[in-house]
C-alpha cells in the first residue's frame, strides 16, 4: 500500500514540476503563461500513460511533429503536424484484435446492483393519497418517450397526493400507433406493484365532476407542482386535472425517495404484455443460438430522426429538400447550422461510422449484430458499409417469420418493444444517437448490472471520421479507443446528477462491497481506481487540446481530482486544467535540482507501470500487445532523450534530464 501511494504521489509531484519546462524553438520564447506551462508538462505524462491505457497511437511509419505555440490571443494551441509516407493506407482489419472477453463485460460491475426499495421515510399511498383528487396524464411521442412520461406521472401523482388514472398513450404523433396502455404494458402488474406507493385506477369514476386540462412546465420541480398544479384541485367542483404532452415534465433532480420511486416504476412496474414478452424472448433465444455473445445496435437513421437533428449527410439538394419538408412538421423547430451540429456532437453517426467505431473498439467481422431500426434513410445503399464490416447482420424481420410478427407488425410501439427487449438482453448495446431509447436502455443496463453500453463520443469522433483518410488504421483505432473512455457503460462514468436521470439513475444503484464508501442511503460514490483516474485525466486533456473553446478561469473553487487530491481550481475549467493550473502556481516553490529529480521520478513511475502491464499481457498470452508495448517504451525514452537536449529551466540555466536508461 505504501509503495502504491508513493508511486501515485511521485506521479503527481513529477507532473507538478514539468510545467516549469519550456520546449526550445528556433526563436526564443521569453514568456509562457502558467496554463501553457501546465499543458506542456501534462503532455509528457500523456505520452507515457497513453501507451499503457490504450493501444499504440504512434504509427512507426509516420513522423509526428509536436510543437507548442504561444501568443497573447491564443495561449493553448497545440498543432499536431503529421507527415505520412505515401505507402500509408487506411486499411481495416478483418478481426477486432485480442481483447477477448474484455469486450463483453464491464469492469467492476459485480460491485453494484439496483436498489430502489422505499425507506422508512417514504410515506405510503394509504397515508399520502387524498380522496377525490384524480390525476390524468396524456403522454407524448414514441414508446420510450411515453415510458418516460408514465414513470414521471406516478411520481407527479405522489407529489400531488392524487389518485393516478392509467395514462393515455399518444396515438396521433408521427408514429400513429393506436395501442392503448394495456396493449403494451401489463396493466394489472403495474397497478399491483405500485399499490403501496400510489393509488392507481383504470378509469376515471363517472361521478367525478369538472376535469381541468393544463400542461406542466418542463422539468417542473415538486415545489412547482405544489404551487402551480395542486391549487387547481382546490377550485370549486374540480376533482380531476389532466396534464397533456407529458414528457420530461418532472425535474431531473429530486430527493432520493422520489428518485427511487421513479426506479420502481421504470425497472419493475412497467412490464410488457405476455405476447410481446414471449416474442421478444424468442428473438433473444435465436440470437443466442447463432453466437454465444451478440451486439445489439439501436440505429436511428430514419428520415424523421435526421430531419429533426438538422444535420446534413452529403446527399445534395435531394437530401436537403426531403429532410427539409419533413422538418416543417415541427413548427417550433428553429433552423440549425449542420456543421455546428456535427461539431457539437449532436448528429447521429452514419451506419458506416458506427461500423468503424465498433471495429476500432475490437469487434471483428465474426461478431453477430442485431440491428434495431426503422426504415433507414437511403435504404440498402446506406447500410452497405455496415453490412460489409459485419456480415452477421440480423433484425427481428430476419430471425422471425412474417406470420410470427403479424399480430404486432401493424403497431410501431409494439414492434419497438421487441427491439427494446433484445437490446436490453444483449451482451453489448450500441447506439448511434442519444435519443429516448438510448437513454432509457443505458439507465436500465446500469441498474441491472452495468452491462456494456456503448454511446459514441460524437463530438470527438466527428473530426476523426472527417480526417481518417489522412492516417493509418492503427492511428484511427487508437484514437477511437481513447475518445470512447467514459462512454462504454462502466460504473461511475457519469458524475452524480449529470445527464437525464433515466440515463443515470445513480440514487438507485448501490454497492455490493464494503470496500467502497457510499453516499445518499447506499447510492454509489465515485470509485477512482488508479487506472480509471489516470484515463479520465488523460482523456480530459486530449479533449481540451482538440476542442475549439478555452477554459473559463473566472472564479476560484476547490475541487477534487481523479486521484482524490483536493486542489484549487476555477469554475468552468475541466478537471485536468484545474490540476495543471495548480501545478503551475507551485513552480516558484521548487528548486532546479527538484526539477531533475522529479522528472526522474516520473520516468521511474512509467517504468514500474510498464513492467506491471507487461506482466499482465504475458499472463494473458497477449504477445502482440507485448511487442507494441516494447516499441512504445522505446519511443517514449527517445522522446525523453530528445527533450533532454531541449529542456531549459525558467531561470535560463540548462540542466540535462537523463532518462532511466542513462543511469
Amino acid at each position: 500500500m505504501m509503495k502504491k501511494k508513493k508511486l501515485r504521489d511521485d506521479q503527481l509531484i513529477g507532473v507538478q514540476i514539468l510545467q516549469g519546462l519550456i520546449f526550445r524553438r528556433r526563436r526564443l520564447l521569453h514568456h509562457l503563461l502558467p496554463l501553457m506551462s501546465a499543458v506542456s508538462g501534462c503532455l509528457l505524462i500523456l505520452f507515457a500513460f497513453l501507451s499503457f491505457l490504450s493501444p499504440p497511437i504512434i504509427n512507426h511509419h509516420r513522423r509526428h511533429h509536436l510543437s507548442l505555440n504561444s501568443s497573447i490571443n491564443n495561449i493553448n494551441v497545440v498543432e499536431v503536424q503529421m507527415n505520412a509516407k505515401k505507402e500509408d493506407v487506411f486499411r481495416l482489419p478483418m478481426d477486432g484484435g485480442s481483447l477477448g472477453s474484455e469486450l463483453w463485460t464491464s469492469k467492476e460491475s459485480k460491485l453494484f446492483s439496483g436498489c430502489s426499495n422505499a425507506s422508512d421515510k417514504f410515506v405510503a399511498a394509504e397515508l399520502n393519497t387524498q380522496p377525490n383528487r384524480y390525476l390524468l396524464i396524456a403522454t407524448s411521442g414514441g414508446l420510450n418517450q411515453q415510458r418516460t412520461g408514465i414513470t414521471d406521472a406516478v411520481v407527479a401523482a405522489y407529489i400531488l397526493n392524487a389518485i393516478l388514472v392509467i395514462p393515455k398513450l399518444d396515438q396521433t404523433s408521427f408514429w400513429k400507433d393506436t395501442s392503448n396502455f394495456s396493449e403494451i404494458f401489463d396493466v394489472d402488474w403495474f397497478m399491483t406493484y405500485l399499490s403501496k406507493d400510489v393509488k392507481i385506477i383504470k378509469q376515471l369514476p363517472e361521478r367525478v365532476g369538472k376535469v381541468v386540462t393544463t400542461r406542466a412546465p418542463r422539468k417542473c420541480t415538486p415545489n412547482c407542482y405544489e404551487t402551480r398544479i395542486s391549487p387547481i384541485f382546490n377550485k370549486k367542483h374540480v376533482q380531476a386535472v389532466q396534464l397533456t404532452k407529458f414528457d420530461y415534465r418532472l425535474s431531473n433532480r429530486l430527493d432520493t425517495e422520489l428518485q427511487k420511486l421513479r426506479c420502481r416504476v421504470n425497472y419493475h412496474a412497467l412490464k410488457f404484455t405476455d405476447p410481446i414478452l414471449e416474442m421478444g424472448r424468442k428473438l433473444v433465444e435465436r440470437m443466442r443460438k447463432k453466437s454465444k455473445h451478440f451486439v445489439a445496435l439501436h440505429l436511428r437513421f430514419e428520415s424523421d430522426m435526421l430531419a429533426f437533428s438538422g444535420c446534413y449527410y452529403g446527399g445534395g439538394e435531394r437530401e436537403m429538400e426531403e429532410l427539409g419538408a419533413i422538418r416543417k412538421r415541427w413548427k417550433t423547430l428553429h433552423n440549425k447550422n449542420p456543421d455546428k451540429e456535427k461539431r457539437q456532437g449532436r448528429c447521429p453517426l452514419t451506419p458506416e461510422e458506427v461500423g468503424l467505431m465498433l471495429r476500432a473498439l475490437g469487434f471483428g467481422n465474426d461478431v453477430h449484430i442485431y440491428v434495431a431500426s426503422g426504415e433507414i434513410y437511403g435504404g440498402e445503399e446506406t447500410l452497405a458499409p455496415l453490412r460489409a464490416l459485419f456480415p452477421n447482420f440480423h433484425s427481428k424481420e430476419t430471425i422471425a417469420s412474417k406470420e410470427e410478427l403479424a399480430a404486432l407488425s401493424s403497431y410501431s410501439s409494439r414492434m419497438a418493444a421487441l427491439d427494446f427487449i433484445v437490446c436490453d438482453e444483449s451482451d453489448v448495446f450500441v447506439t448511434n444517437n442519444n435519443g429516448n431509447m438510448a437513454r432509457m436502455l443505458a439507465g436500465r443496463r446500469r441498474y441491472f448490472g452495468h452491462k456494456p453500453t456503448i454511446r459514441p463520443n460524437a463530438k470527438k469522433l466527428y473530426k476523426l471520421f472527417l480526417n481518417r483518410d489522412n492516417m493509418t488504421w492503427e492511428d484511427f483505432a487508437s484514437r477511437v479507443r481513447t475518445f470512447q473512455i467514459g462512454f462504454m457503460g462502466e460504473p461511475n462514468e457519469l458524475k452524480p446528477g449529470s445527464g437525464e436521470f433515466h440515463e443515470n439513475p445513480l440514487p438507485c444503484i448501490c454497492q455490493n462491497s464494503g470496500n467502497i464508501s457510499s453516499q445518499n442511503s447506499g447510492a454509489v460514490s465515485n470509485i477512482n481506481t488508479k487506472d480509471d483516474g489516470t484515463r479520465r485525466v488523460i482523456n480530459e486533456l486530449i479533449d481540451k487540446l482538440l476542442s475549439e473553446g478555452e477554459p473559463d478561469l473566472s472564479e476560484l473553487v476547490y475541487v477534487e481530482d481523479d486521484n482524490g487530491h483536493t486542489v484549487r481550481g476555477r469554475i468552468g475549467a475541466p478537471p485536468v486544467f484545474v490540476i495543471c493550473n495548480q501545478w503551475s502556481q507551485s513552480f516558484d516553490r521548487i528548486s532546479e535540482k527538484e526539477v531533475v529529480d522529479r522528472v526522474r521520478r516520473v520516468l521511474q513511475f512509467w517504468d514500474w507501470y510498464k513492467l506491471e502491464m507487461r506482466q499482465r499481457m504475458l499472463a494473458n498470452k497477449d504477445d502482440r500487445n507485448v511487442k507494441s508495448l516494447e516499441r512504445e517504451d522505446l519511443e517514449i525514452h527517445k522522446k525523453i532523450q530528445a527533450l533532454d537536449k531541449r529542456v531549459v529551466v525558467i531561470s535560463g540555466d540548462e540542466i540535462g534530464v537523463p532518462s532511466e536508461r542513462d543511469q
